[in-house]
C-alpha cells in the first residue's frame, strides 16, 4: 500500500497539494510539525481513499472470536501449496482462545500423502483431547462426519499437491467438495510474489476460496506485503501467522496489518483532506 508524504510551510498549502495529487477523498493518516534549517514546517502522510478502502475490504470484519453457536457445526478448510504451513495453522486455530473460544473443535485430514502431516496433527489432537479423523476415500466421509457430529468446528487439513487442480483431477478435490466446507482459507506464505499468489488462487478456484491466510510474516522484512497479498487476491483476511509457536504465532489480521502499515483503524477516527 503506497503512502504519500507531503511537506510545506503551511497546512492549507500541503493539503491542497495532497488533494491535487490524490483527490478530494484522500485520507490523512498522520500530521506532524518539524524544523528544517530553523524553519518550522508541516508533514502530512496521506493515502488515496480507494487504496485504504481496498485494504479495509480485504480485512475480515468478523470479530476475532468468530465461533459459531454451539452445535451449529462449521467446516473450515485450509488449502494451499506445500510448505505454506496449513497443518500448523490448523492446530493454532484449534487452540487459540481468540479463534473459536471454548467451542469444541475437531480435526479432519485429507493429507494422506504425507505420513508426517497426520502424525503432527495427531500429536496435537491427542494433547488437546480433540477428535481427529483421516479420510482416505469418499466412502469414509459420512462416517467421519458422524463421529465429529458433536464438534462445533471441524478444521480440515489438505495436501499441498495441486499440480493438476486446474484440470480438476487432484485426488482429494472431490473429497473436499463432498465435505461442503463453510469457509475455505487459502494459506500462502507472505513472501510469495503477488503474481504467483494469483496463480495459486486460480489453481484452487475449484474450491471457491473464501479467505486468504498469510503465513511466515516473520520471514519478510516488511509485513505490508501481507496486506498487498490480500488486496491483490480480493479475498477477506481474518488471520495471519508469524512463526511456528502454537498458538502464540496466530494473530487477528485486521489489527496486525493496519498497524504494520501505519494505518489507524477507522473506528479510532481518521481525518479526510478537507
Amino acid at each position: 500500500m503506497q503512502l504519500e508524504i507531503f511537506r510545506g510551510l503551511h497546512l492549507h498549502e500541503v493539503l491542497a497539494h495532497a488533494r491535487a495529487a490524490l483527490g478530494d477523498d484522500a485520507v490523512i493518516l498522520s500530521t506532524r510539525h518539524f524544523h528544517d534549517n530553523g524553519t518550522r514546517q508541516v508533514e502530512v502522510v496521506v493515502v488515496a481513499s480507494e487504496r485504504l478502502g481496498a485494504l479495509l475490504r480485504s480485512l475480515d470484519q468478523e470479530s476475532a472470536a468468530c465461533a459459531p453457536e454451539r452445535h451449529e457445526r462449521r467446516v473450515i478448510a485450509l488449502v494451499g501449496p506445500t510448505g505454506a504451513g496449513k497443518t500448523t495453522t490448523a492446530v493454532k486455530l484449534g487452540v487459540h482462545p481468540q479463534a473459536y473460544g471454548d467451542r469444541k473443535v475437531g480435526f479432519l485430514s485429507l493429507d494422506t500423502f504425507r505420513v508426517a502431516a497426520v502424525e503432527q496433527l495427531g500429536r496435537y489432537a491427542e494433547v488437546m483431547g480433540a477428535p481427529l479423523e483421516v479420510v482416505y476415500g469418499d466412502v469414509d466421509i459420512k462416517d467421519a462426519l458422524r463421529r465429529l457430529a458433536d464438534c462445533d468446528v471441524v478444521l480440515v487439513d489438505t495436501p499441498g499437491r495441486v499440480t493438476q487442480a486446474r484440470a480438476g483431477t487432484v485426488e482429494w478435490a472431490a473429497l473436499l467438495e463432498a465435505l461442503e466446507p463453510d469457509e475455505v482459507h487459502l494459506v500462502l506464505p507472505a513472501h510469495m510474489r503477488t503474481d504467483a499468489a494469483a496463480g495459486f488462487l486460480d489453481s484452487y478456484a475449484r474450491f471457491s476460496p473464501t479467505h486468504v491466510l498469510p503465513t511466515k510474516l516473520d520471514e519478510v522484512p516488511d509485513e505490508s506485503v501481507a496486506a498487498e497479498l490480500a488486496i491483490r487476491l480480493g479475498l477477506p483476511c481474518r488471520w495471519v501467522c508469524d512463526g511456528q509457536d502454537v498458538p502464540a504465532h496466530l494473530h487477528p489480521a485486521r489489527s496486525r496489518l493496519l498497524r504494520t502499515l501505519g494505518v489507524p483503524d477507522p473506528a479510532s477516527g481518521i481525518e479526510r483532506v478537507a
